[in-house]
């Protein structure tokens, strides 16, 4: 029974610390039936700071637009657009995700409340006028060719996780948020196409005691300071889950949080008073994985076959 109690208090004290990480679990959990609820989505623009009614099909440009580079292979963009779609129609349905931060509005533009979205202005500043015709009639285009089609399992929306770049794999839901859902399972990525895949944060030891509230910077010269961190559990895809810290352990997603770390595909090497960490991949690591679409689109596969690639045993339905 402690046991019980203290995972629970751990969790709640999670879901408070970390506001989008309880948004997640809220998604993951109260999966909405699917059913259309109208064509009108009301977003809270974080830069206006204005409530904006778009029409649905338009805020899904916007998102993809934001979300994944126009470059990309139309069935990538594709691929997006369904997996966008579907987290818009999963927060709109009855039963779904209420926006406590902005009363009024199904979603922010924000993407640290959910997808991010850019208006056609933003487009055109972003690639520049010759590149902006092009790239948004292409993304148009992916998103017309799966108008109202969205993802399901067994009759209902899945929650869409998805990131930029896995590494090599991607992560079941229950090693990240806690909830296990039988459609977000690690899959393999062999084609993941990130052109860098490998990152470098380097902080002193100082940094990481104030900011991991250890004592590093403390253990004698005598003593192999590499030797103080350690891995004492991974997940089933190969990551570290738990990192030992001198005598702290902490959840490698909780230390991706508070060091900004691109992943948890973490290494690290200790020079001096310095230690630097290597992260390979981008994001949690869950879902769909967009990277490993542009690489799957690039070996001829289908946004169908995308789809069905990261989320286990879906349905692509369209709404009505």
């Amino acid at each position: 029974m402690k046991k019980i109690l203290l995972a629970l208090l751990g969790f709640l004290t999670l879901l408070v610390a970390f506001p989008n990480i309880s948004l997640k679990l809220y998604q993951l959990i109260n999966p909405p039936q699917i059913q259309s609820v109208g064509t009108t989505v009301k977003m809270y623009n974080h830069q206006t700071q204005k409530i904006e009614s778009l029409p649905l099909e338009e805020y899904i440009v916007g998102v993809v637009a934001a979300e994944m580079p126009a470059s990309f292979p139309v069935e990538a963009l594709k691929a997006q657009s369904v997996a966008a779609r579907t987290y818009i129609m999963q927060r709109m349905a009855p039963g779904g995700v209420k926006n406590a931060r902005h009363p009024g509005a199904d979603v922010s533009s924000d993407p640290r409340d959910g997808q991010a979205w850019i208006s056609r202005g933003e487009m055109e500043k972003r690639w520049g006028k010759i590149k902006y015709l092009e790239y948004y009639y292409k993304i148009q285009w992916a998103v017309d060719a799966t108008r109202g089609q969205v993802i399901s399992y067994k009759s209902q929306l899945i929650f869409p996780a998805f990131h930029a770049s896995c590494g090599g794999s991607t992560e079941n839901a229950e090693e990240v948020w806690v909830a296990a859902l039988p459609y977000l399972k690690g899959v393999d990525c062999p084609y993941c196409a990130d052109p860098e895949p490998d990152r470098q944060v380097t902080y002193t030891l100082a940094e990481i005691d104030q900011k991991l509230k250890t004592n590093l910077s403390a253990v004698p010269v005598s003593t192999t300071k590499n030797q103080a961190i350690k891995i004492t559990q991974e997940t089933a895809t190969g990551r570290p889950k738990e990192i030992e810290f001198g005598n702290k352990e902490y959840p490698a997603t909780l230390l991706r949080e508070i060091l900004n770390l691109r992943s948890t595909r973490i290494s690290w090497n200790i020079n001096g008073d310095k230690i630097t960490f290597t992260t390979k991949g981008y994001g949690h690591g869950v879902g769909l994985c967009q990277y490993g679409a542009k690489g799957l689109a690039q070996q001829g596969k289908s946004y169908e076959e995308i789809l069905k690639h990261y989320y286990a045993g879906i349905e692509i339905k369209t709404m009505k």
